[in-house]
């Protein structure tokens, strides 16, 4: 843990550890704050000087000098002598304090407050709760100067705004007698805050104290014109009239602000428009990251939004509604693959009527949505679909469309096993394109795909880090799906690096409460079984499983190694012999184990050399770990599994 520090109450730091820094006297002290308060701007040393005394002594300069080094040991106590200070640094003609935002709870407060404008209820309740709790008294509490007064203003309208925003959220919950207290303190101690007295009459009034929500109005109306001498704004006189009638609350906050718009919308477009049709798909587009229940809505009414536009007769608008949904795709299998069949046939129905004037980024959509619709396909069109997509993006310049042809890329680089690291390089372009662009959901596919290759490269350093990166940018823009492909990994990274069987065990399991009704039958189906049963060939143990276990779609491969742990050998050989190729997908080389672990088993030669030749160019990947969720381990171990019962059959044979 890095060097923290401290100004939401007394000035402090904390080491990695978590120890107090003892930071001396208050001079010392003053520096670092007055460099917290810039931001990581550069201070002048004569700015400190002026902001540090009234009246500065001769050797003043000389003197911010000394607090900087000492206040550099203290931060920096392994640093060795003249390596350059990497926290307290000199930049010009003064000091910068180069903190990372989440170790300072000053820059951490702002920008989770800031962050919460556009969360949902629970999640900015949830935030905002952690954030208050950061508050340990008056900001810069130490110090009385002017700069610490400005900044300690600054924090605290923050803080104000903060506690409104709680509340809004408690409102949007229905637990409206929850948000009373905090509000009742809130605007007696700010009456001239017009918003909490609104938010108090409101939240009294949902509590069902419509009484009380008027004396609240009256008491703030009085308060006004006392205190301030001005007369109650529009939205407080507005909310008085609705109490009297009775009349539903109206929304706050993001509430209000949706409500409003929503309504604006249904007043000015038509209800027969294709702007209500290419609306619909950036509400869905939204929509699927939200959750379970959104991902499916978004799957149903992608499809209708699609066959709507078709009924109109023009290819070029019913090509910007279907490549419209650039929601990113991870997993390789999909969800409903007939379904998916649908999308690329409207797809290709559209490539075909465009116009020689279609925008050449209208096609590249259609093209990309072919490429990630048709994932774990063998067939050459979808790779091609996707490569012409990519060429396309690059010629227009089109960042998003670029993601987006990116990931068509990413679904069709599974034509053989051990393509991981070609895998890593589209991850790698895609964090960094879409971390220029604040393209967040395309950020987030670039880091699940690195943790799913750098799992396979058996570099979880890496991939540790990002899933970290991930799951910080899901938190931020809401997308708690992403934690079923990170829970998933860390689940897969305790099998992979030395936990005991039942450790292991225990994880995946653990991990399967959050798969349960992800809203993600491609990846739902199935998977925790083929998982323990990876989990069960790489550590030499029978493929024992109760009756009943679903399988879903690995059944095939699964099925001979079921039979033969029930002693059934006869069945387990015929069920190798139907056991078809596994599909193009990231589970390949997992699957592919698991036939070439049977074949062994059962000494069929012709099923070993198939299993052999699909994972030889694999030799350097963890069997199944690119898939990020679980592995078989190192490919490299079922190869020399192999060449041993190939070198026993084949002396069989030659004898």
């Amino acid at each position: 843990m890095p060097v923290g520090f401290g100004v939401l109450g007394p000035v402090t730091a904390w080491d990695d550890a978590g120890e107090p820094v003892d930071l001396k006297g208050p001079r010392h002290r003053a520096v670092l704050a007055r460099l917290v308060a810039a931001r990581g701007r550069t201070v002048p040393v004569g700015q400190i000087v002026d902001d540090l005394w009234d009246d500065p002594p001769a050797g003043a300069v000389g003197a911010v000098r000394t607090f900087v080094a000492a206040l550099r040991r203290r931060l920096e106590p392994h640093r060795r002598p003249r390596e350059p200070a990497r926290l307290l640094v000199t930049d010009g003609p003064g000091y910068a304090l180069r903190a990372a935002p989440d170790t300072v709870d000053a820059w951490r407060f702002e920008d989770t407050v800031t962050a919460t404008a556009e969360a949902l209820p629970r999640a900015a309740l949830d935030r905002l709760d952690e954030a208050l709790g950061w508050w340990r008294g008056p900001a810069y509490a130490d110090f009385d100067q002017p700069w610490a007064h400005a900044e300690r203003s600054r924090l605290d309208q923050i803080r104000l705004t903060a506690v409104e925003r709680r509340a809004e959220a408690l409102l949007a919950l229905d637990r409206a007698a929850d948000a009373v207290p905090d509000l009742d303190a809130h605007v007696a101690g700010y009456p001239w805050r017009e918003e909490g007295w609104a938010l108090l009459a409101s939240a009294l009034y949902r509590a069902g104290r419509q009484a009380d929500a008027l004396a609240v109005l009256r008491r703030a109306r009085e308060l006004l014109r006392d205190q301030l001498g001005l007369d109650p704004g529009p939205r407080l006189r507005r909310l008085e009239t609705d109490l009297l009638r009775q009349a539903e609350p109206e929304p706050t906050g993001p509430a209000r602000v949706w409500a409003e718009t929503a309504a604006a919308y249904e007043r000015s477009v038509v209800p027969g428009a294709r702007a209500r049709l290419e609306s619909t798909v950036g509400m869905l587009r939204s929509l699927a990251v939200t959750g379970p229940g959104g991902l499916e809505a978004a799957r149903d009414q992608r499809e209708a939004a699609i066959t709507a536009a078709e009924h109109l007769g023009d290819p070029e608008f019913t090509a910007r509604v279907i490549g419209g949904y650039d929601v990113p795709a991870i997993w390789t299998r999909s969800d409903d693959p007939a379904q998916a069949a649908r999308v690329v046939a409207a797809a290709q129905r559209a490539l075909a009527g465009l116009g020689p004037d279609a925008p050449e980024a209208t096609r590249a959509r259609l093209l990309a949505t072919v490429a990630i619709e048709s994932r774990g396909t063998a067939s050459p069109g979808p790779a091609e679909a996707a490569r012409e997509a990519e060429a396309i993006a690059r010629r227009v310049a089109d960042p998003a469309l670029l993601a987006q042809a990116l990931n068509g890329v990413y679904m069709q680089t599974f034509h053989r096993a051990g393509l991981a690291a070609q895998r890593d390089a589209i991850g790698a372009e895609l964090v960094a394109l879409a971390a220029r662009h604040g393209l967040a959901t395309a950020e987030i596919l670039g880091h699940l795909i690195r943790v799913q290759a750098r799992s396979a490269l058996a570099d979880f350093t890496a991939a540790d880090a990002h899933a970290d990166a991930a799951d910080r940018l899901a938190a931020r823009h809401e997308s708690p799906l992403v934690g079923v492909f990170t829970g998933g990994y860390r689940a897969m990274r305790t099998a992979a690096t030395g936990a005991s069987y039942p450790e292991a065990e225990a994880a995946y399991r653990s991990w399967a409460t959050a798969l349960a009704g992800c809203g993600m039958p491609g990846v739902e189906r199935g998977l925790l079984p083929l998982a323990l049963l990876c989990l069960r060939v790489w550590h030499d143990r029978p493929a024992a499983f109760p009756g009943g276990t679903d399988w879903g779609p690995y059944a095939p491969w699964a099925r001979p190694l079921l039979l033969l742990a029930d002693g059934r050998r006869d069945e387990a050989a015929r069920a190798l012999r139907r056991t078809p190729p596994p599909p193009r997908d990231l589970l390949m080389e997992a699957l592919w184990c698991l036939t070439g672990r049977a074949a062994v088993a059962l000494g069929d030669r012709d099923a070993m050399l198939r299993a052999r030749s699909a994972l030889a160019p694999a030799a350097h990947e963890l069997a199944g770990a690119g898939s990020g969720l679980l592995t078989a381990g190192p490919v490299a171990a079922h190869l020399d599994r192999l060449d041993a019962a190939l070198a026993v059959t084949g002396a069989q044979d030659r004898s």
